[in-house]
């Protein structure tokens, strides 16, 4: 549907005024590192199906709230979706933002297989074609693998993208034992690379190397695809913000904690973006939100 576009040169990546370098890592996040390469626990796996459907369940039951979130200024909002699946996916969750008045489109290129070319060329392609309809900055929301493309194309193109939400999305990943070793081999047969060729080969990939635009990571600790740890910014500064929530991998396109969330940061003034409160749900959304602060942990399964 889309050419390639291997001759489009790709900006180089600034923030605060000068080249964002990689950073050097000392040595005491090695153990951190190790935790990252665990994959998910085998509890979380063998839950996975049974809690994505309890969360489809709980979506429809908070529809009230949702409902009562602020309309949206209009603006667009491309969602990509995560590994083998493809806009019907999302389709439930861009109805919602329809709903509340904003402009969601799809990403319009079948099903994510994963594959190289994708991020570098087709989607490319894709996204540009959508900002010189829209004229204007486009929100990026990417579920699991979608979240990390949706990542990649804002540390491309910076001065086109309003901000990024990901969803349960590795862009953390070390090597390919973060992942569900079943997901790991499907992802080897349907790309063609394995999860550490993969890494390797997207454009100047560092986990640490946040898109100088805003940008927020929600991930659970109930993850049975990939291990949660992957799933988060290593850093996090005035334009980054880590928000865990109870729920399944699969279950984040249907997690109404996701949803109001996402409308949450959707409704932020233009170049006026702030970290989500999480006291602003208060007891009316204490059952959608697991409210731990920044770098206190929980008793979620690890």
């Amino acid at each position: 549907m889309f050419a390639a576009t291997s001759n489009i040169e790709l900006p180089r990546l600034e923030r605060g005024g000068c080249l964002y370098q990689k950073l050097d890592l000392p040595e005491a996040l090695s153990r951190d590192e190790q935790l990252k390469a665990r994959s998910p626990s085998l509890l979380n796996v063998l839950t996975e199906i049974p809690r994505t459907l309890l969360d489809m369940g709980a979506l429809c039951l908070s529809s009230p709230l949702l409902a009562s979130m602020p309309r949206g200024d209009g603006h667009p909002v491309m969602v990509l979706p995560g590994f083998m699946a493809g806009d019907q996916s999302t389709a439930l969750l861009r109805g919602y933002l329809k709903q509340l008045g904003y402009a969601p489109m799809g990403w319009e290129l079948g099903r994510n297989s994963g594959r190289f070319e994708i991020i570098h060329h087709i989607l490319i392609e894709r996204f540009l074609e959508a900002v010189d309809s829209c004229d204007d900055k486009i929100t990026l929301i990417g579920q699991s693998l979608g979240g990390v493309y949706a990542r990649e194309l804002a540390r491309f193109f910076p001065d086109k993208v309003r901000q990024v939400i990901t969803l349960g999305s590795p862009f953390g990943v070390l090597n390919g034992t973060a992942a569900n070793p079943l997901v790991r081999r499907l992802f080897e047969i349907q790309s063609g690379l394995s999860i550490e060729k993969m890494r390797e080969a997207i454009y100047e990939m560092d986990p640490h190397k946040t898109p100088p635009v805003p940008l927020t990571a929600i991930y659970s600790k109930g993850d049975g695809v990939v291990n949660w740890r992957v799933c988060k910014e290593a850093f996090e500064d005035f334009e980054t913000d880590n928000i865990e929530v109870y729920g399944a991998h699969c279950g984040m396109g249907f997690n109404a904690a996701i949803y109001y969330i996402i409308a949450d940061r959707l409704a932020q003034p233009r170049n006026d973006w702030k970290k989500f409160e999480r006291c602003k749900l208060g007891k009316s959304g204490s059952a959608l939100l697991n409210g731990v602060e920044p770098g206190h942990e929980s008793a979620t399964v690890r």
